[in-house]
C-alpha cells in the first residue's frame, strides 16, 4: 500500500464500466466513492440527454466540483475513489495531485456501445459514444495512470487494480 492513500479517479468513456468497478472497490476497501456523473449540472445532463457533447466550458465547473471533492479527501488523509471521464489531458491536469491515480478504461468502442444499449436509466444515450472516444486523449507516460481492459469481467478488472496499485493490504 502506498504512503499517502490513493485517490483513484476512474476515467473513460461512458459506458466502460467506471461506476461498477468504482462500487466494487468502494465496497472492497470500505473508501468513499463519488459518482462524478451526479455533480453535473442540470443544464449539462439535459444537453446529453438531447444527444449534444458538452463543450469545454460545459465541463469546466464540473471538473471542478470533482477536483474540490478530490482535495476534501486529500485534507482529511483519506484515499478515495471518483468517477469522471477525464476524456483530455487538460481535463485530467485539474484534477492531477501527487495522490491521485488515474484508472483507465481502455477498450473497443463497439464493446462499450453494446454495454450502452443495454443499460437502463442513463441520461447519456450512445449516439454520443463516438464524440467521446474521438474526444479522448490517451493518458501520457507523464501521467499517474494504469490502464484497464473493459473486456475483462468486473472481478478481473478490480483484482487488475488491486494489484497494479498493490492495494492488497489495504
Amino acid at each position: 500500500m502506498p504512503s499517502t492513500p490513493p485517490i483513484l479517479v476512474l476515467m473513460g468513456p461512458s459506458g466502460t464500466g467506471k461506476s461498477t468497478i468504482g462500487s466494487l472497490l468502494s465496497d472492497r476497501f470500505g473508501w468513499p466513492f463519488q459518482e462524478g456523473d451526479d455533480l453535473h449540472s442540470a443544464a449539462n445532463v439535459e444537453k446529453m440527454r438531447r444527444g449534444q457533447p458538452l463543450t469545454d466550458d460545459d465541463r469546466l465547473p464540473w471538473l471542478e466540483l470533482i477536483a474540490a471533492w478530490i482535495d476534501e479527501r486529500r485534507t482529511a488523509g483519506e484515499p478515495g475513489i471518483v468517477t469522471c471521464s477525464a476524456l483530455k489531458r487538460s481535463y485530467r491536469d485539474i484534477l492531477r495531485r501527487d495522490d491521485v491515480v488515474f484508472v483507465n478504461f481502455t477498450g473497443d468502442a463497439s464493446v462499450v456501445r453494446d454495454r450502452m444499449m443495454r443499460r437502463e436509466g442513463h441520461y447519456m444515450p450512445p449516439a454520443l459514444l463516438d464524440s467521446q472516444f474521438a474526444t479522448l486523449e490517451t493518458p501520457g507516460p507523464d501521467e499517474r495512470a494504469i490502464d484497464v481492459d473493459v473486456a475483462l469481467a468486473p472481478e478481473d478488472q478490480v483484482a487488475f487494480v488491486i494489484a497494479a496499485l498493490d492495494l492488497e493490504g489495504s
